[in-house]
């Protein structure tokens, strides 16, 4: 019987050839479809702690019925030869499905043991740096957000496929880009420092609704909110609205004034996206605005990168084929630099 293993880690064992596999996964929707030539099909997306995938069930698979009865968050353990195709990425081969058992769901939903412990590590991180602002109310700020909405933001993605797309990337993301904004305020000492890490906690604190998983599982259930309104203009308001929480009559006499502030951070937010056509309301007009988009942009990039190394299909050796939504074939990275 074959081992069990995850998505990402069958990814690449199936890029190397047919891999059989026991698949512990959760189903997040069951969708009903039909080819061009009218034949009906499924698709069903399977989730866990790290990454997705899509089973197709065609109606002539004898599965089919039970397929369609798939309830969302159910947990199975699906069993089969998987293969990487260029078009349609992991997919499975004479495959069966059961439900995960007691034990083995509570283990499954508990998450990988190094996931965790780096997300843990990531969330720590972020508290500290929020601890240490100097600007007595950005770190109000901080740390209020932190204490309302932590279980939350630990439960929320960065994305919904593209990069840091699994429960807690946005804290993966928003940890990694305040190491980047640290090493940039260093090299770059006319930066506000504490501006703009508050920005990095807060420029995709909307997705909080917008790409938030339910209390158990990797489920990524649609919210009325994200929808109609996106997550930077929920990230505006929730700022808004925490701001007023501040006791900002204790620092009326701060430099830069508190309306100041809270204007200089509300653009960060709204200016992140960096163009028009990409989402933000407005291009990045300050510095820190400038620095933060391409902060954004950089990590979320290499984090795609990783993921097209990782299960990417290959056209030749050490090239791969264009992973979504990056439109280039990428070429095998240089490795770790040479020890003298």
């Amino acid at each position: 019987m074959p081992g069990l293993t995850d998505i990402a880690s069958l990814r690449v064992a199936a890029r190397a050839g047919r891999a059989g596999a026991v698949l512990p996964v959760l189903v997040e929707t069951v969708t009903e479809k039909a080819s061009k030539d009218g034949k009906p099909f499924l698709e069903v997306q399977l989730v866990d702690a790290r990454d997705r995938f899509v089973l197709r069930v065609w109606s002539d698979n004898g599965q089919y019925t039970a397929a369609q009865e798939l309830a969302t968050g159910a947990c199975l353990k699906l069993e089969g030869e998987f293969t990487v195709h260029p078009q349609f990425g992991l997919e499975a081969k004479r495959w069966s499905f059961a439900p995960l058992t007691g034990a083995e769901k509570d283990e499954f939903l508990a998450g990988p043991a190094d996931l965790r412990a780096r997300q843990d590590e990531d969330y720590k991180f972020i508290e500290s740096t929020v601890a240490a602002l100097e600007d007595p109310r950005l770190r109000e700020l901080g740390q209020t957000f932190l204490q309302k909405f932590g279980p939350r933001f630990r439960r929320t993605a960065a994305a919904r496929f593209f990069h840091h797309a699994r429960r807690g990337g946005l804290i993966e993301h928003v940890a990694q880009m305040m190491r980047y904004a640290a090493a940039i305020c260093a090299a770059n000492t006319s930066l506000h420092r504490d501006l703009l890490q508050a920005g990095v906690l807060f420029h995709d604190c909307g997705k909080l609704w917008e790409n938030c998983m339910e209390e158990d599982g990797f489920a990524m259930p649609f919210d009325e909110r994200g929808e109609l309104l996106g997550h930077i203009n929920i990230g505006i308001e929730l700022v808004n609205t925490l701001w007023k929480t501040l006791p900002l009559e204790a620092w009326q006499d701060l430099q830069p004034e508190s309306e100041d502030v809270r204007l200089h951070l509300l653009h960060l937010i709204a200016a992140h996206h960096g163009e028009l056509q990409f989402g933000s309301p407005v291009q990045p007009k300050t510095p820190e605005a400038i620095a933060l988009h391409y902060i954004d942009n950089l990590d979320a990039k290499l984090e795609m990168l990783a993921r097209g190394y990782e299960g990417g299909p290959t056209v030749a050796d050490r090239i791969y084929d264009k992973v979504k939504p990056l439109n280039v074939r990428l070429v095998a990275p240089l490795g770790p630099a040479a020890q003298a």
